[in-house]
């Protein structure tokens, strides 16, 4: 018998239409050290989670319609509203109000290739 994974999502891909762009736009909204990496079949740049949870990486693809994919919801690297006006400085597009959750709270954004992020703050322990 196989072990099944620890977390029910294992890995995420984000389509976007230019990687070198993604990369900009990632970093800058969350903080991230990407860096392209041209080893696969595909260029690709990753989300890494320093702690070992669920990560995922950028690749170049075809975004769903802006707004009609799945939403990939990433931490925020410090509060939702710095990272919210640092999204709309990058190029994204904020929507709504933040959503208040037990554990948190959060925000739906569209990156510049329309898919949909959640900005998640979680709350402070």
């Amino acid at each position: 018998m196989t072990t099944p994974p620890a977390n029910t999502v294992v890995w995420t891909e984000i389509p976007v239409r230019d990687i070198d762009r993604g990369i900009v736009f990632y970093s800058e909204v969350f903080k991230f050290s990407m860096q392209r990496n041209d080893t696969g079949p595909n260029p690709m740049a990753d989300l890494s989670d320093p702690d070992g949870g669920v990560a995922g990486h950028l690749y170049p693809g075809v975004p769903a319609a802006p707004g009609a994919g799945p939403t990939i919801h990433l931490n925020v690297p410090d509060t939702l509203e710095a990272t919210a006006d640092r999204c709309w400085k990058a190029g994204g597009t904020v929507q709504g109000d933040p959503i208040p959750l037990p554990v948190g709270r959060f925000q739906y954004a569209l990156d510049p290739d329309g898919n949909s992020i959640g900005l998640f703050e979680a709350k402070a322990a």
